[in-house]
């Protein structure tokens, strides 16, 4: 078994597709409408779905947001340096939420940002031996 992907639903999937391809640099993997279910569907990530797990972005087409209610978290994302990757978000005209820095109780370094639907994405810098208790 592997983790194939994550769906969010999305109110504006262009402006989703775009935040994702040029701000967090994923690719565009495939999209397809369905318009007899009006809704489209778009799949997003840093490699091929064969291989590694993406994000499925779901457009419906007669809903321009969504209550993201208190359930879900957010999405991780490794990075070398968390502090460049904030900065290059900022550059891009992205949102910050939590600047990099040292986690609470732990020394590895994280940052959160935010999606254009208001999804959290946190960037987690990458280490040389990773330690799950720091």
């Amino acid at each position: 078994m592997r983790l194939l992907h994550t769906m969010l639903r999305v109110g504006d999937l262009d402006r989703s597709i775009n935040f994702y391809t040029e701000v967090l640099g994923m690719k565009l993997l495939r999209r397809s409408d369905y318009p007899d279910g009006k809704f489209t569907l778009a799949f997003v990530g840093y490699g091929e779905e064969s291989a590694h797990t993406v994000l499925e972005l779901t457009h419906n087409w007669d809903t321009k947001s969504y209550d993201l209610g208190n359930g879900y978290g957010h999405i991780a994302i490794e990075v070398d340096d968390a502090y460049a990757a904030c900065d290059a978000v900022k550059k891009m005209g992205g949102q910050v939420t939590r600047e990099a820095g040292p986690m609470k109780h732990g020394k590895t370094v994280i940052a959160f940002v935010q999606d254009p639907d208001g999804y959290k994405i946190e960037f987690i810098q990458k280490k040389e031996h990773y330690n799950a208790a720091d």
